[in-house]
């Protein structure tokens, strides 16, 4: 018998026909900023939750996956990533991971919202601990001016940690967008990008955003894959493309013997989450 005295966080999905919700014990933040409407909740099961125009952005339960996956992949196949920017990103989990490789000298990280990196360092204070690294930069500024300003050849990987493609993130999945980032990258340059669901959003994102960069003049793109709970279908890709033709694992005998602590990736991971399913082969 359900208990109608609980409370829940419902996020349904339109074009998935589903929901998900959270038990919870109340929400203890509300704002509406220049940019977003953002909320928290202190959840039942999921620590707490963050809400950003309706849509879940992170629990304190699960937001490893997500952020290890964002992270290390991409930084274990560059030989020698030095400089990383992070597009969005504003709950500083990827900026945490990025921290955690010693070769990396230099972290900017470019947020359009100043209040959810705030909203972090107050309720997920565990995201922001390389937040006061010294290799670290937060640039709360428009993501897209900010690249298109970016000097040519200068960054190693660019990791674009954003929402939904609606809204002020809209203009990060388009082909000028892709453009400034290749233009900004060094010859063997990587990005990374989250590109939601591969069950709920195959044909309306991911397939036009491949598209999109590849007309930007990405010479590939592949999808890395990862459970997510909390997001639509509980199944989750990046999307990692470069400048160069190809983009070998050139740090895999690191990647073995990890000297920093991680929840989910490791080296198996790492070869399995770019194991495309035969449907998704079939499509793209």
């Amino acid at each position: 018998m359900q208990n109608i005295s609980k409370k829940w966080f419902t996020e349904e999905c339109i074009e998935c026909g589903t929901a998900f919700s959270l038990e919870t014990h109340e929400k203890i933040h509300q704002e509406q900023t220049p940019f977003q409407k953002i909320e928290i909740y202190s959840t039942k099961s999921f620590g707490n939750l963050m809400v950003i125009d309706g849509l879940v952005m992170l629990t304190e339960r699960d937001n490893f996956i997500y952020h290890e996956m964002m992270v290390h992949p991409v930084l274990f196949n560059h030989a020698n990533p030095t400089n990383v920017v992070v597009v969005g990103g504003g709950d500083c989990g990827t900026i945490r991971e990025v921290a955690k490789h010693t070769c990396v000298q230099y972290i900017t990280q470019v947020e359009i919202d100043q209040r959810v990196t705030q909203l972090s360092e107050q309720y997920f204070p565990a995201l922001c601990e390389a937040n006061n690294d010294p290799r670290v930069e937060l640039i709360f500024d428009d993501a897209i001016k900010w690249m298109q300003q970016a000097k040519d050849n200068s960054i190693d990987i660019i990791i674009v940690d954003s929402t939904d493609p609606i809204g002020p993130a809209k203009g990060l999945f388009s082909t000028p967008f892709y453009q400034t980032c290749i233009r900004a990258l060094k010859s063997d340059g990587i990005l990374v990008q989250q590109s939601e669901s591969p069950l709920a959003h195959l044909e309306s994102i991911i397939k036009p955003m491949h598209a999109c960069m590849r007309n930007a003049g990405f010479a590939n793109t592949n999808l890395i894959f990862f459970p997510q709970p909390s997001y639509p279908t509980g199944w989750w890709t990046a999307t990692m493309t470069s400048k160069g033709n190809q983009i070998p694992f050139s740090r895999e005998a690191a990647a073995k013997q990890i000297d920093f602590t991680t929840q989910y990736y490791n080296h198996a991971i790492h070869l399995g989450s770019f194991a495309a399913p035969q449907f998704i082969k079939s499509s793209l």
